[in-house]
């Protein structure tokens, strides 16, 4: 073939702006992986990663960005922009609930249920007649002006040891704690008994039991 019809290109990069040296190609679609799909984000053809709902009145509606346009497009959102007071209440308790209807547990007073309630039981404390309940055990007498029951207090080993070092039951109470604790530094101090250290290891273990209980906040 002679020179005259050899090809010869008239361009040797037809694109707008040829890269700069060190400068790599955007991304493509045709770069994307197959079941990959391009970031939303206007002139941005990286794969999308993220989802971020499109408004407050269709979150179920998303874009699909990547992940630096994802945290920029969370950076600007704001749910309850331009909301007052009540419908930012209104929202989040819509959303406690599914943004479903709720309604109370109790019984209406004209349903069936109370109804049967005050033909068995009477419809007051002072009901008389069919409906006046028994209660032969004793089991609903307690009312709220009776001063409840304080439940048995707890104790470990270490201030089950100390009551009993002290002679003491586990009922004991503060005064009665330090009533006895005075009666045996007396019995035992050297002091009280002429100068007899006989007690004296007995006063150490009495020392040593109203210490803990102190710290047991029982004294």
């Amino acid at each position: 073939m002679s020179g005259a019809f050899q090809y010869k290109p008239k361009f040797v990069d037809i694109r707008i702006r040829p890269p700069k040296p060190g400068e790599d190609d955007p991304p493509r679609v045709s770069d994307l992986k197959p079941g990959e799909k391009p970031c939303d984000w206007p002139g941005c053809r990286a794969p999308g990663v993220a989802k971020a709902p499109k408004s407050r009145e269709h979150l179920n509606e998303h874009y699909l960005f990547c992940a630096p346009h994802a945290g920029q497009y969370n950076r600007n959102w704001n749910f309850f922009e331009g909301m007052t007071e009540a419908q930012m209440t209104a929202a989040h308790e819509a959303r406690l609930t599914g943004d479903r209807p709720t309604w109370q547990f109790k019984a209406s007073r004209f349903s069936r249920e109370a109804a049967s309630f005050a033909a068995k039981f009477g419809s007051g404390a002072a009901a008389k007649g069919a409906g006046q309940y028994q209660d032969p055990f004793g089991i609903f007498r307690h009312t709220a002006t009776e001063k409840p029951v304080e439940p048995a207090r707890r104790l470990g080993r270490i201030e089950r040891r100390a009551l009993s070092e002290l002679d003491l039951d586990d009922s004991a109470d503060g005064p009665t704690i330090r009533a006895r604790y005075a009666e045996l530094v007396k019995l035992c101090h050297p002091d009280a008994n002429g100068g007899d250290r006989s007690a004296e290891h007995r006063l150490q273990r009495v020392l040593r039991a109203y210490k803990a209980l102190q710290q047991a906040k029982l004294v």
